[in-house]
């Protein structure tokens, strides 16, 4: 079996000139197995393709893939946008009184699955013919799935027995969609009357009286998960809801979803890329695998445990299929073990950021960063974080101290020597207000971008496969690659990332994260990074940098720690606990009240025993 895919941003034919048609070789035995379709792009016959890739290779702007696909998906579409465009099999399948998870790439339908079981878009089962009406019948439908559980959930959708509650990907677009305030888009949407209590339990009663379009990204995803919360539904479908908000948050937000389930006759549906925080939440899980903007495929349920340890191992046992060249590894201890070696590298003085008369306040006593070493920086949000950082980096002056960031060289050979500090610096919000290419931005940063950037940055961060595009049309995750990516092509000493797992999927985490340790390692250069995912702190940090304070009013540094005892002192006002997957060696949150939970916390071990 096989498919064609056209990626129609990539497409130009204006620019070209039909190399696809050109060169096919089909086509010049005279089959129309390429043709000019009515908005001057190509159509691709799947079954005259005889899958030579001719095409493929000839295209000057990567717009085309033919895929082969095992013969047993023939039949089994669940949707399939335009002639050529993308390929959904498959669905999940929620379960009354259980939290069922999604996991895989951007770009592999998990958005469109969620649409279709919320009723918010109805699946064309493949048939393109039908794509004007954008639906097949449900009669058709219902009898796809007859003899499953999804029969009957489908029929009772067309005939609006169903209820469902759905919370978008994108919380941003909330603002062009309500004018007001937020109590007010609360009150008008509360069918449950738990509203109060969720704002509470978020810490979110400050925001109540702002307009919804004054909201910070942190503030907005909570809204969101409460207006879906509050509805009063058979089911629920949460988009993504850890983007934007703080690993305090994330573990407050899926608390409250758990609590959701009190009814067991409701079901809850969560797609999400922060693992330990799905892991936590979910009772069973359904893998998509497949090509980003080619085709998806829905795995049957998996323990949730079983399905994250196969994802992350790259091997599916019941498809026996392989997803990933390489397993995702995690290591039984911080990445570095030898820490008597290193010597410190940067030193930086004490200062005191303030905003406005009695406006937030940071305190930073004086510190240092050791030679090669990756810092993880840990905290609620609005507690400081990205100002350290942006103190360091010059882009905001201190209000008492001053920046001053030195550098120590020579140190085995008796006195150090010091030395100027170059910084470079990846801020927390990144906007694709840039028009021009990919290519063109990067390397403008450089007169050339050397061989080793491109080994080292460009290539493991995906930015060859998304070079030709403008950086106004890139997606979330694409555009964190390449501001990632251009922060790490500049020669600096010391190098800042604010939140660059922010968008990624699990895929781009792990490229991040190889890349980040290789960089630092080659290089022999320091990074601070600030994240809230704690699988990647856990993978990448040498030591932990812990804030405290209270949000919004105070912060500042417990102090640079180990990372057992940072962990301990993180976790622990966090008050949940980690342990080791015995197979994985993956970073697993224990359930809350657990046997395991409470044996960590009466030892004091928050950070695994």
């Amino acid at each position: 079996m096989r498919i064609a895919i056209l990626k129609r941003n990539k497409c130009q034919p204006r620019k070209c000139e039909y190399e696809c048609i050109k060169y096919c070789p089909m086509v010049q035995t005279g089959a129309e197995t390429v043709v000019q379709g009515g908005d001057g792009k190509p159509v691709i016959s799947e079954e005259l393709c005889e899958g030579c890739g001719i095409c493929i290779k000839k295209c000057p702007f990567t717009a085309i893939s033919i895929i082969g696909l095992p013969e047993e998906l023939k039949g089994e579409e669940t949707h399939r946008y335009g002639e050529n465009g993308f390929v959904l099999y498959g669905m999940p399948i929620p379960k009354a009184g259980k939290i069922t998870g999604m996991i895989g790439e951007n770009g592999i339908g998990k958005s469109t699955a969620i649409k279709i079981l919320s009723g918010l878009q109805v699946p064309n089962m493949g048939k393109v013919e039908v794509e004007a009406e954008a639906k097949a019948s449900w009669d058709e439908i219902i009898k796809k799935y007859a003899g499953s559980t999804l029969q009957n959930y489908f029929d009772k959708l067309s005939k609006g027995k169903i209820k469902v509650a759905y919370k978008p990907q994108y919380v941003d677009a909330i603002p062009e969609f309500f004018d007001g305030k937020v109590y007010e888009l609360l009150e008008s949407t509360d069918e449950t009357g738990v509203s109060k209590q969720l704002v509470r339990a978020f810490e979110l009663e400050e925001a109540m009286q702002n307009d919804i379009k004054e909201l910070s990204g942190g503030e907005l995803q909570r809204v969101a998960v409460i207006g879906s919360m509050i509805r009063d539904a058979d089911f629920y479908f949460f988009d993504e809801i850890t983007p934007y908000l703080d690993i305090y948050q994330r573990v407050k937000v899926a608390k409250g979803i758990k609590d959701v389930l009190k009814d067991k006759a409701k079901a809850v549906v969560v797609v999400e890329h922060d693992l330990a925080i799905l892991d936590m939440l979910a009772d069973y899980v359904h893998q998509l695998y497949g090509e980003p903007g080619g085709y998806g495929v829905v795995t049957m349920p998996k323990s949730t445990n079983r399905g994250i340890n196969e994802y992350l191992s790259g091997f599916l046992q019941a498809e026996n299929v392989r997803i990933r060249d390489k397993p995702i590894e995690f290591s039984a201890h911080p990445p570095r073990e030898k820490r008597e070696e290193r010597s410190v590298f940067i030193e930086y003085d004490g200062f005191e950021k303030k905003y406005g008369g009695d406006g937030f306040v940071l305190e930073a006593k004086p510190g240092s960063i050791e030679e090669g070493e990756v810092l993880g920086i840990v905290g609620k949000n609005a507690i400081g974080k990205s100002t350290f950082v942006k103190v360091l980096a010059g882009e905001t002056e201190p209000t008492i101290g001053k920046k001053a960031l030195t550098g120590l060289a020579g140190s085995w050979g008796g006195a150090p020597q010091s030395f100027d500090i170059s910084v470079s610096y990846k801020p927390q919000y990144i906007k694709g207000e840039l028009d021009m290419k990919v290519k063109d931005f990067i390397y403008s940063l450089k007169e050339e971008s050397s061989e080793a950037d491109v080994i080292d940055v460009l290539h493991p961060l995906g930015i060859s496969e998304i070079e030709e595009k403008n950086i106004k049309e890139l997606s979330g995750g694409e555009l964190q690659s390449v501001a990632i990516a251009a922060c790490l092509c500049h020669d600096a000493s010391l190098y800042m990332l604010d939140e660059p797992s922010a968008h990624l999927d699990v895929e781009q985490k792990v490229r991040l994260i190889k890349t980040v340790r290789r960089y630092a390692e080659r290089r022999g250069v320091s990074m601070l990074i600030v994240d809230h995912d704690i699988y990647l702190i856990d993978l990448l940090s040498d030591r932990l940098m812990v804030f405290d304070g209270e949000p919004g009013v105070r912060g500042e540094i417990k102090g640079c720690f180990e990372m057992r005892e940072g962990m301990d002192l993180f976790l622990k006002d966090l008050s949940v606990t980690f342990r080791r997957d015995e197979s994985s060696l993956r970073p697993r949150i224990n359930k809350i009240g657990s046997a395991k939970d409470r044996e960590q916390k009466e030892k004091g071990k928050y950070y695994y025993l």
